[in-house]
């Protein structure tokens, strides 16, 4: 058998690099051809058909010469069409023109519940044993049902609900040039601590060998846009403004920042860290130019900060695996990515979203505690909106968040995703009141929580629990616009 691609592993065992490697050399291949490893590590000899079967991949011969042992693997899945579709995107010639957002709008965080079919869809993409026009198909399909039902609940600002994305977040690695999706199995010898890390994983519902992660094995670049496939087919679809949220500079730099892997290169996390403001940068310009009404940032690892205490090693807080300083260095790094990425964009097009933490439906497992440590920072961020979680207890009180700029608007969260209880109008309305009582009705967006489905595997409800919540937002909405002549 001759294979289709190869590489020296040196004395790399699978704990210091080796299956990075593996997975680098092998993503390229197509379903069914082959890769030879050569090894002088003894280990590799157990270890590797262990991630073998765990991966899907075939081990399908060994020998050895001496120190030196040569393995033959076998790409999982089928062969993938010809020529792979992606979504035709034209370059931005000149602005587009989009309304203002009013006061006391009504839309989604960002995500929306995927369809059984499109998850399978999607993992099959990833695995190399769907072809991307055929993917692509799936995802259209699924984006027009995320955004009828939005519709349909009576939303003035829609999204395409990530619909085409694993997460929220790791998504990009899929779109940046020298970065991949890697099963996060292949990263588990990195963990400081692997059981603590697994547990972690189980309160996500999700095989561990079917979530992915971004692995960075070169200098980062944009050769074509993150999400505007997303705007631009989802522009097709609605006459209604359309929000695109990307993950902010912070949340990329501390998924991405690997010890052992991201330092092949990069010298530090300050140096990838810049190259993601960059990418960020240029993406926000790209979104707003092609008509994105809001690009919402989400940060939703800087409640970690300020929420968990200082530690070794690493937790699964929303997908950031790498490990963080001492929270004042924390947020003041993250403050300066954060502005470093908006600097001069249009405030009031441009939306930071915090939460506690939105992977599993266990409140118990979230964190807990009021803004008060974050608004310090927030204050100092040249940002038009905060879509803030707020309807869960877990968020504390309103009044820490008076020191915001009055130039701020803030997105209130008034009902709580993770619920399969639809809340009250009246109910709502009595939050969206105290919310309006501090700031006035013209600073007041309105939404849920956080997504309904940050995580393709984990969602948080039901597409009809979801769209039930945001039908009763919306009713509140009529309610409070009427009684404080203000909005649509």
């Amino acid at each position: 058998m001759t294979p289709d691609a190869s590489f020296d592993g040196g004395s790399l065992d699978c704990g210091s690099g080796l299956l990075l490697l593996i997975r680098r050399h092998i993503d390229p291949l197509e379903p069914g051809q082959l890769l030879e490893v050569r090894s002088t590590e003894s280990s590799v000899e157990e270890d590797l058909p262990a991630w073998a079967r765990l991966t899907g991949n075939e081990l399908v011969a060994r020998t050895r010469a001496g120190d030196v042992r040569t393995y033959l693997i076998r790409k999982a899945g089928v062969s993938r069409a010809s020529v792979p579709h992606t979504l035709a995107i034209t370059p931005v010639q000149k602005a587009v023109a989009v309304p203002a957002i009013l006061p006391l709008s009504v839309m989604g965080v960002g995500s929306w519940p995927r369809p059984p079919w499109l998850v399978r869809a999607l993992h099959e993409r990833l695995a190399g044993r769907l072809p991307e026009d055929e993917f692509q198909e799936y995802a259209n399909d699924a984006v027009r049902l995320s955004i009828a039902a939005q519709e349909r609940a009576g939303v003035d600002v829609v999204t395409d609900g990530e619909q085409r994305r694993d997460n929220y977040a790791s998504f990009v690695a899929t779109r940046l040039d020298n970065c991949q999706l890697i099963p996060i199995t292949d990263l588990l010898p990195y963990v400081t601590d692997p059981q603590h890390f697994a547990a972690e994983l189980r309160a996500l519902d999700v095989p561990a060998e079917r979530l992915r992660h971004p692995a960075v094995f070169d200098r980062l670049a944009r050769s074509k846009p993150l999400a505007g496939d997303e705007l631009a087919f989802a522009q097709t679809l609605t006459t209604r403004p359309v929000k695109i949220a990307l993950p902010g500079p912070y949340l990329l730099t501390r998924t991405m920042w690997l010890e052992c892997v991201s330092d092949q290169a990069y010298p530090d996390r300050e140096a990838l860290a810049r190259d993601i403001v960059a990418v960020l940068r240029e993406e926000a310009e790209y979104l707003l130019a092609a008509g994105a009404a809001l690009v919402q940032f989400d940060e939703p690892v800087l409640t970690e900060v300020v929420f968990t205490r200082p530690k070794t090693g690493r937790t699964f807080m929303c997908g950031a695996l790498g490990e963080r300083r001492e929270p004042g260095e924390e947020l003041a790094f993250a403050g300066g990515l954060i502005r470093a990425v908006l600097d001069g964009l249009p405030r009031e097009r441009v939306a930071l979203h915090v939460c506690r933490g939105n992977w599993s439906r266990d409140e118990s497992v979230a964190l807990t505690g009021p803004y008060t440590p974050l608004v310090p920072l927030l204050a100092t961020l040249p940002v038009g909106t905060f879509f803030l979680e707020l309807a869960t207890p877990r968020a504390g009180e309103l009044d820490p968040l008076s020191d915001l700029p009055a130039r701020c608007r803030i997105g209130v969260g008034v009902v709580n995703q993770k619920l399969d209880r639809v809340e009250s109008v009246e109910g709502i309305v009595a939050k969206a009141e105290a919310a309006i009582r501090l700031f006035g009705p013209e600073r007041i967006l309105l939404t849920p929580d956080c997504g309904f489905a940050t995580f393709a595997d984990s969602p948080m409800s039901s597409a009809a629990v979801a769209e039930a919540k945001l039908g009763a937002i919306m009713h509140a909405a009529r309610i409070l616009r009427t009684r404080h002549g203000v909005g649509g």
